[in-house]
This record gives C-alpha cells, structure tokens and sequence, in this order.
C-alpha cells in the first residue's frame, strides 16, 4: 500500500474488504498501533477507544467463567464495586469521618453515571444475543472450543463500547440466529465500525461504504456490497477507455514526431510535443490482479434416484437429543442446506449421512453413491510431509500439474505457495488444502461442513459458480447466506429433535418462516407456506407423516378431512384474500426495489453534493419507507385471516 488516505468519521459503518494477501489484516494493526507505518501517520483522537476482534486473540487462556471474562469490558465499574465494599467496612468502623463519606458518595455517583448497577444483566444479554445459553454463563473459559471463545471475546468488545470497532471475519464462527443478534445490535451501535467479511450478506446489511484494497490502493465506494459491486464495473469500464483513448493520442503525437522531427520547419512542433508527452499523467492500463480461473467439478458414475434414506433415525448425548425417530431422504440432484442455530446437531447429522457417527436407526445407501465429505476433521488426513501441490497430485484426480496449480490458484494458494509443506501450514491454509482435494474427487455425493471459512469474496464466488453446475447432488453445513442462497435448491433444519424440510431456496424459506413467526401459530397450525395450503391430501394417502417427511413446503401437511362439508362463503373468503396476498407480495416487491433505487442514489456523489437533489432523495426514501412497513402490516393481517380460514376448512 502506497501513499494511502483514509478518514474514518463516527457513526460509520464501514467494510474493509481485497484479495487474501492484500493487506487487510496489516491495514487493521496500522490502525491500533500494532505495526507502524513506513510513511506517513496514522492519527486519532487522545480520548478514541479502538476496539479489535481478531483471530489472534484465541491464544488468551484461562479458568474464569465465560460471565466473568465478558464483564471484564466494564474494568472501572469493577474496580468502584471493590472501592464502594472497602469504604462501606470503613464508615461501619468510623460512621462520623467526613472523608470517607464523601469518598463513598462519589463512587456512588460514579457508578450510578456508568450504570455500573446493570453490568452483570446487560453482559447477560449479550452473551445469550451471541448463543450461550444461560445454564452455561458460570462454565470455564477454558472448556470452550475456539469459535466459543471468540464469541466470549466478541461480547467482551461489544460491552465495552469502544468509539471505533475493527471486527475481522466476525461472522466466521456464529451461527444464523447468532449472526442476525449482531446485525441487529451494529444497526443502532453509536461508534464507527470496519468490518472485514466474506459474507455478503452480512456486508449488504451492516455497511454504507465499502474501502477496497486494490493495487496496492484504497478505492472508497459510499454505499454496501451491491453498489461497490456496479460501481467497480462502471469505474473500470471508465477507466479502460480512458487509457485506450490516451493510447491513441500518444500513438498519434508519437507518429507526428517521428514524420517530423527531421524536418527544420516542424522541428520545433515536434519537440514540443516530445515533452509534452513527457508531463502527460499517463492512465493505466486495468489489471486484472487475480485470474477469474474456473473450478471443474468431474463426476464418474451416476448414482440411483436415492441416494440416502434415514428411517427412524435417533442421536442422543448425555446433555442433549439431536434427532429423535427422524425420517429423510436425499435424492439425486438435491442441493441442500442444513441450517439452524449451533448445538443443534447439524455437523453431527452430516456424520451420521456420511457414515463417521454412531446412531440409532437405519441410514440406507444408494446404488453407485461415490461420496466425498469435507469437514474439520479432514484435516487430519493431510500427510504433514507432503506440498501442498504433492498432496493433490496423490488425491488420484488424474487431473495434470498445471490443472492443480490453476485450482489451487481457486483457493489461494498461487506461485511458489503450492511448494509449501503442509506441516507449515495455519489452520485456515490446511482447511483449504482439504476443500481443494475434495473438489477433485470425482464424487457424485458431496458433503460439505463450512466449506467458505477461509475463503475470500471472490473464491466463495469461483465455488458457488462450480455448484451451481455441479452434476452430482450434494449437503452442506454453512452460515454464509449467501453462499447458502445461490447454491442451494432446499433447506433441512433440525427443529423439536425432527428433520424439516423445505422445497425452495433460502430466501423463500426465509420469507417463509418470517412469515409464519409474524402469524404467531406454532408449527402445528402453520406447516406450510400458505401457496401450498391447497395441495393437502387426506391423511390416509400420506405415505410419511411424521414432521421429517418430504412434503412440498418442507414440513409436515396440515390434515384435512375428505368427508368434512366445504362451506362455500368461506372459500370464496379464502380466494379472495388468496388474490389480495399475491398482489400485496407483488407491491411489496416493487416498492422494496423502489426504496432499494431511492437508497442507493443517496450514496451517490452528486445526489449529496447536491442540497436539492439529497433532501429530496432522503424524502422519497423516508415515504418509501413507510409505504413499505404499510404493506408489510397489511401482509401480516392477510396471512393471519388465509390462516385461519384454512383452519375452519
């Protein structure tokens, strides 16, 4: 990075983001005073608090409980509690010294002034917000995995408040409730926040301007994910003919000098202009820093229309029941996402598929499966003494060495970095070794826990476009709703120790289950998206009841009785506010993209620079607004009334 410029104002949200390599992380230790720059200065405020969530926090240890760690953000208040019990004892021994009663009072304004009185009920709250439950806030630190631990870390920070927050990977190890608990809580955060993510979604939601470390540069774009995205192709589409425009002049002044630099009448003209063309700025060329390299899948055998069966399937450990007399079935071509809060068993239920965890039940193999599972645990598989690149030539793919190398390239691996031994290697470059040789498999089965962890944006992109036109059927384990949305055809969430199923991607079962919450039914009224309502069949033609079955909204049919009389006034009610949900969902789509447009405009350059042009941007957008949450509570009411006529049927 070379003779940088970045100015952080409060109240931002910002979103850090570049190649692995670029630099984010070195950017990140600049700016707390971690390294020092080679040039220039990095300058803040002598009262700014800076706050750093970072993968090399993990390496603090210790046997406090996980409540006691997470308090320790409030460090003053503490200390008061300590000063406020010490003076109490002295006033109980000498009640008349004025000293000490004046000491005890200020302490006991300043703690009133800290709130220091709600500390252990506001750490609480965040760490039940970040998924501890509340039974566990006494356990030791120590007990805790690594992605526990940064959790712990993570709330500390929050609670600490600092007036800048620098979170790198934040999301790596949350799960989606976990992830939306901290979306909600950065919404309203009173410091500027950096963010470093490959989680688009979470980008999109949280930021309002994007800095790309690009070129060895800083690129500032005022707006999320999606805007720095168009914007990045309308600027270098800008700046390619702008360098190919300045071609042309130079190549033309460049042929007029040499047609006349020998002659005496314009050899002064051609001189002038030889210089110049020694002041011109040139413009470069755009480069292309990373090739846009494709991953292959290659699939041998085409397995049979199933290709696992779970009957009555049950896991149970001493604490918790995972599934409990659970059916599912995965057939060829299913692409789906196992999904849900953390400790709900989903790795877990991948193993049990995979055939690596003990169960009660019967899981039952297809013909001609050939699977390839990619999990934590493979990491252990990888041969220490091997490269990187000797290790994928023995996966047998059959693939040639600069086939590997070009892969490799996928997951960040390039040049010399491919001649590394493994036993070099961090955590995140085996997880990626062991990705790779996954994707050479020629598996027709593929099972994927967390596959994006230690990806880039733009390798997470290079996967999704390979499993998008992947042949082969596949399940994956991911927080990433991004990557769960492009890749993904349906959802299983493991729910009340039961497999449901979804057939849709994330974003209709999203709205699905934003839905059903909103009409506060339990799943038993509300178990299915309300435009299949119609598809039920009697109970007796269901060949699988239980809540685990395959249906076509994923979870288990509501019953209707075949013989039950129809009452005529209720179903022309029913059609009736059928056609008024369909419609209110087409408006709130369209005034959804509508305040998206109004949105994006205010983070243009000449709307804010323009006082006219912002006001009236800011007003179309505040209307928008509230025509949308009108919509949305007209949605709810109409819902409500589908559901309860369905209920009378």
């Amino acid at each position: 990075m070379q003779d940088a410029t970045w100015h952080i104002q409060p109240g931002e949200r910002i979103g850090l983001i570049g190649y692995n390599g670029t630099g984010k992380s070195t950017l990140l230790k600049l700016l707390t005073g971690g390294f020092t720059a080679s040039a220039g200065t990095v300058e803040k405020g002598r009262e700014t608090t800076i706050g750093y969530l970072h993968q090399d926090l993990l390496s603090f240890d210790t046997n406090d409980s996980i409540l006691k760690v997470a308090m320790g953000a409030f460090e003053r208040v503490l200390e008061l509690e300590k000063e406020i019990e010490r003076l109490g004892k002295e006033l109980e021994a000498n009640h008349e010294d004025e000293k000490i009663l004046h000491d005890y009072s200020d302490r006991l304004h300043e703690m009133d002034v800290l709130d220091g009185y709600n500390i252990h009920h506001k750490t609480e709250e965040v760490l039940q917000g970040l998924g501890f439950a509340n039974a566990d806030l006494e356990r030791p630190y120590r007990e805790y995995s690594g992605g526990w631990r940064m959790r712990v870390l993570l709330a500390k920070m929050i609670l600490q408040q600092p007036d800048l927050l620098l979170l790198d990977e934040p999301t790596n190890h949350l799960d989606l409730p976990s992830i939306e608990w901290l979306e909600k809580y950065l919404l309203h955060y009173q410091g500027s926040v950096v963010i470093v993510s490959h989680d688009k979604y979470f980008l999109n939601r949280m930021v309002t301007k994007i800095i790309e470390l690009y070129q060895k540069e800083l690129h500032i774009y005022n707006g999320n994910y999606d805007f720095y995205e168009t914007e990045k192709v309308m600027r270098v589409e800008l700046q390619q003919r702008a360098f190919e425009n300045q071609q042309d002049y130079i190549r033309q002044q460049e042929r007029f000098i040499e047609r006349f630099k020998a002659k005496a009448s314009k050899a002064a003209a051609a001189q002038s202009i030889v210089k110049r063309l020694d002041r011109l700025e040139r413009i470069e060329d755009v480069e292309i820093e990373r090739p846009n390299i494709k991953i292959n899948f290659r699939v041998d055998k085409t397995p049979g229309r199933v290709l696992v069966e779970l009957k009555h399937i049950s896991k149970k450990f001493p604490a918790i029941t995972i599934v409990e007399n659970a059916s599912a079935e995965i057939n060829r071509g299913d692409k789906i996402a196992l999904i849900g809060a953390n400790g709900k068993g989903k790795s877990t239920l991948l193993r049990i598929i995979a055939g690596t965890e003990p169960f009660d039940g019967e899981r039952k193999w297809g013909h001609n499966v050939d699977e390839s599972f990619y999990a934590q645990h493979q990491l252990e598989a990888l041969n220490v003494n091997n490269t990187i690149l000797e290790e994928m030539k023995e996966c047998g793919s059959q693939q040639t060495e600069q086939e590997l190398r070009n892969l490799l390239g996928c997951f960040l691996f390039g040049g010399d970095d491919v001649d590394k031994k493994i036993k070099i290697l961090s955590g995140g470059e085996k997880a990626r070794v062991a990705l790779a040789k996954t994707i050479t498999s020629k598996a027709n089965f593929l099972l994927l826990d967390e596959p994006t962890n230690h990806l880039d944006i733009h390798s997470v992109e290079l996967l999704i476009d390979a499993l998008k036109k992947y042949e082969g059927t596949l399940i994956l384990v991911s927080h990433d709703r991004y990557f769960v949305s492009k890749t993904a055809n349906t959802i299983w969430e493991i729910d009340d120790n039961k497999i449901r199923e979804f057939k849709g991607n994330f974003d209709e079962w999203s709205d699905w289950k934003e839905r059903n919450t909103a009409s506060n039914k339990k799943n038993a009224v509300v178990d299915k998206p309300p435009a299949e309502t119609q598809k039920q069949a009697p109970a007796k033609n269901n060949k699988k009841e239980t809540a685990d079955t395959k249906t076509g909204g994923g979870q288990a049919a509501s019953v209707s009785t075949a013989s039950a009389p129809i009452n005529k006034e209720n179903k022309k009610e029913l059609q009736r506010q059928q056609k008024i949900f369909l419609q209110l969902e087409a408006d709130i789509g369209r005034m959804t993209e509508k305040r998206n447009q109004v949105q994006a405009s205010l983070g243009l350059p000449e709307t804010y620079s323009d006082k006219n042009k912002f006001v009236q941007a800011e007003a179309d957008y505040k209307k928008a607004s509230v025509e949308l949450e009108r919509l949305n509570k007209q949605y709810e009411e109409v819902f409500e009334k589908i559901m309860i006529l369905e209920k009378n049927f």
